[in-house]
C-alpha cells in the first residue's frame, strides 16, 4: 500500500484529519514566503500533537544551521526536507547536525533533472521528485506551486527505488500518477485545499482514501 504525506499543515484539526484518514507523514513548513509557514511555537505543538501517530517531517528551504537547531531541540522532527538549493553535501551536514534522515527535493523540468537525484544517492534517505516552476511564474514558491511534470520521465525503472511524487497531485489524479510512476511514497499540500495555506478536510480525506486504494 502506498503511504501518504499530507504537508503544509497548520491547524490541529487538519493534522487530526491526515492522521485519522490513514496519513503515515505530516509535513510543516518552514518557509516565511508560503502561506503554509509556521513558527517553531506552532510547529511544536503540532509536532507534540501527531507524534507517535504519524511521521513528522520539517520542511525547510536553505535554512542555516541556527535555524536547524531551534527547529530540531523544539520540535522535533522525525525528518527533513531539504526542499532549496541545498548541495549533496549540505544534505550530509544537515543529517549531521540534525541527527535526523533528510528527503531531498528534486525539481523536475525534463529528464535531465531526474539525473540530478543520483548526485544525493548515498546523501539522502529519500528523493522527492517535485514539479519546477517555470521562470514565467510570478511569486513562485519552492514547492506547493499546483504544479505536476510529466510522470512518463519517472518510467517504470523508477518502481524498485524508494522516493516520493509531489507536485501537482489531487484527488482525482492521485490513482492515475501511482500507476504511471509506481511510487511507493506520494505528497500533497496544495492539492488538498480551498485556498492557498487552508486544508480543505474532505480533500484530506479524499485524497488519503484514493492513494490507498491505488495500484
Amino acid at each position: 500500500m502506498v503511504d501518504v504525506k499530507i504537508c503544509g499543515l497548520s491547524t490541529l484539526e487538519s493534522v487530526d484529519a491526515a492522521i485519522n484518514a490513514g496519513a503515515d507523514l505530516v509535513g510543516l513548513v518552514f518557509y516565511p514566503r508560503s502561506p503554509r509557514n509556521v513558527s517553531v511555537q506552532q510547529a511544536k505543538t503540532l509536532a507534540d500533537h501527531a507524534r507517535g501517530r504519524a511521521r513528522i517531517v520539517a520542511l525547510i528551504v536553505d535554512a542555516d544551521d541556527m535555524a536547524l537547531q531551534y527547529i530540531n531541540k523544539n520540535v522535533a522532527p522525525d525528518l527533513y526536507q531539504a526542499h532549496g538549493s541545498e548541495t549533496p553535501q549540505r544534505v550530509l551536514e544537515i543529517g549531521a547536525l540534525t541527527g535526523k534522515p533528510v528527503i531531498k527535493a528534486v525539481k523536475v523540468g525534463d529528464v535531465r533533472d531526474i539525473a540530478k537525484a543520483a548526485l544525493y544517492a548515498g546523501k539522502a534517505s529519500l528523493i522527492l521528485y517535485d514539479a519546477k516552476a517555470p521562470e514565467t511564474l510570478v511569486n513562485a514558491l519552492p514547492g506547493g506551486n499546483g504544479l505536476a511534470f510529466d510522470w512518463n520521465l519517472l518510467g517504470s525503472s523508477r518502481q524498485s527505488e524508494g522516493f516520493i511524487l509531489s507536485g501537482g497531485l489531487n484527488p482525482g489524479n492521485v490513482a492515475h500518477a501511482i500507476r504511471v510512476t509506481g511510487a511507493p511514497i506520494v505528497d500533497v499540500s496544495s492539492g488538498v485545499e480551498s485556498a492557498p495555506g487552508k486544508k480543505d478536510l474532505s480533500l484530506i480525506r479524499k485524497f488519503i482514501e484514493t492513494a490507498k486504494a491505488a495500484r
